[in-house]
């Protein structure tokens, strides 16, 4: 356990200087420094007149933010005078959400150290403290195991590969070992955990995002421009693509201009997209779009902006998924399947359990080649039945996994962990 607390501390400390190196030729690198310059003369001047209890929530990064945003907007409704802190580690969350309206306190979490959990800890000094998905910060959990504030893990994954079922594991096992409750996605992950010694405070209840997907799916809204371009045409949305998958939707976007297609990358910086008007040589960008001659003979519109995709989805005869032929996996396929549409994505989805789940359910197909998705493209376009049966599985199965923040309120009650 030295060994491996050592490399952590070596970890922590190189992290935020490495990060300093880059930050003159990397933006991400440059916010998360800029970020978090005076965090803690400007932790101490948010907080210095509050006498309220605070709700701690941390999210790594913008998809965790959308796993937590469900407990958080539960808590705000039944209890509107808690006071909810919110933390992230990556700009990618933080920038995009950091005027967030159901959080009072909005920041980026210090790198961790043990000065700074003891520091933080005694700032903002929390009453409940609730981490998302998979985000282990040793200090601070430490911090409040020590204090004896009560630390859940929500929405939590684990798969046998991590170093906590390792042998060389039990730095890992000592971070856990801090949490008060763990509520994890599926049985697998809570199997992995009894086989470790965590029995009596672990609970399977799912993930908070299959009601996260449900309730922006109840307050969707018609988006103009959109329905202009699309007109009474079959339309295929293919969202937060990379590079990889558009190569492998160019050709049939090209070649079937009867096919309206919104195409959603993932990053939408000026190379990304030019890069995208070049592959889809029938193209128009969204903000181009000012009337109904102006996509006149173009069949695929890009769209370059944030915030939009998960509304896309709902007019989509297909949905493709992008992601799935990058090492880091597929995006988030429920935006999709709440809609009750068919989910097309790549073969790279083993670390995406719902991924698999809706494979299995019959309501998505995986491709390894645009050959592939081309012939799945034209038996679900021209199969009536095939359609329609795999678009139910796809929104069954994801109304089947709701409830998961419920669960996990019930039990905040159930403690009186939100009594002031």
């Amino acid at each position: 356990m030295r060994t491996v607390k050592l490399f952590y501390n070596i970890f922590i400390y190189l992290y935020p200087k490495i990060a300093w190196l880059i930050s003159g030729k990397n933006a991400k690198a440059k916010q998360w420094i800029n970020g978090r310059k005076h965090i803690f003369k400007s932790l101490e001047n948010a907080f210095k007149n509050n006498t309220e209890k605070v709700i701690w929530v941390h999210c790594s990064s913008l998809g965790e933010f959308e796993q937590g945003r469900p407990i958080i907007e539960a808590i705000k409704k039944k209890e509107p005078y808690q006071k909810i802190l919110l933390t992230f580690f990556s700009p990618s969350g933080y920038e995009v959400r950091k005027d967030y309206a159901n959080a009072d306190w909005i920041f980026y979490l210090p790198m961790d150290s043990f000065s700074h959990a003891k520091r933080f800890y005694d700032i903002v000094q929390p009453s409940l403290v609730v981490f998302v998905k998979y985000e282990f910060w040793f200090y601070y959990l430490n911090e409040a195991k020590q204090r004896n504030i009560p630390l859940l893990l929500v929405s939590g994954i684990f798969r046998e590969d991590q170093p906590f079922f390792k042998w060389y594991g039990s730095f890992h096992k000592q971070m856990l070992d801090c949490f008060t409750y763990l509520f994890v996605q599926n049985e697998s992950s809570a199997t992995l955990l009894n086989n470790i010694g965590f029995k009596d405070n672990v609970a399977v209840c799912g993930d908070t995002r299959f009601d996260r997907v449900i309730d922006i799916a109840q307050q969707f809204k018609p988006i103009a421009l959109v329905e202009i371009f699309i007109g009474n045409h079959p339309v295929i949305v293919a969202g937060s693509t990379w590079t990889e998958d558009d190569e492998e939707l160019d050709h049939f976007a090209n070649t079937h201009p009867e096919i309206k297609f919104i195409i959603a990358p993932h990053v939408i910086e000026e190379e990304r997209i030019r890069e995208c008007l070049t592959l889809y040589k029938n193209s128009i960008l969204y903000s181009e779009i000012v009337n109904h001659k102006s996509h006149e003979n173009k069949n695929v519109l890009i769209i370059d902006n944030i915030g939009m995709l998960s509304s896309l989805y709902k007019y989509a005869t297909i949905c493709y998924v992008g992601g799935g032929f990058g090492d880091d996996g597929v995006h988030n396929v429920l935006e999709a399947a709440v809609y009750n549409k068919p989910v097309v994505f790549g073969d790279e989805y083993d670390k995406y359990f719902e991924a698999g789940e809706l494979i299995d359910a019959d309501g998505a197909f995986a491709i390894e080649s645009a050959l592939e998705a081309e012939k799945i493209f034209h038996e679900l376009l021209h199969d009536d039945k095939l359609y329609k049966q795999v678009s139910i599985n796809a929104g069954n199965y994801v109304k089947s996994k709701s409830g998961a923040t419920e669960k996990i309120m019930n039990y905040l009650y159930e403690k009186r962990l939100l009594t002031i």
